[in-house]
């Protein structure tokens, strides 16, 4: 049996791991949709949908572009990715605070 050969065992256990994730895919779509009607207020609508979309994200990355096993140098570009992402998002409520005079 070469490297690349998978037992039907495997390919079970593989597609078991993308229904899991396409399930909880769904619920969070399913959260997303059901915090619209909770009218809540903008800034906590907008902290939860990104916290959402988040997670959405990440179960995509990691799992149907296969970031899951990989190591090393990915997981640190990856994480730097995420630390500009935030500087970025806070910059407007920097600015905010700057010319409020906080």
């Amino acid at each position: 049996m070469s490297h690349h050969e998978m037992s039907v065992e495997d390919v079970r256990k593989h597609v078991r791991v993308y229904l899991l994730v396409l399930a909880a895919l769904m619920v969070l779509t399913a959260v997303t949709v059901g915090v619209f009607y909770l009218h809540l207020p903008i800034a906590a609508a907008v902290l939860v949908a990104l916290a959402v979309a988040s997670v959405k994200g990440t179960l995509v990355a990691c799992y149907f572009m296969h970031l899951i096993s990989e190591r090393g140098l990915v997981f640190w570009i990856l994480g730097l990715i995420a630390i500009f992402f935030a500087a970025l998002m806070f910059l407007p409520v920097l600015t905010d605070m700057d010319s409020a005079g906080v």
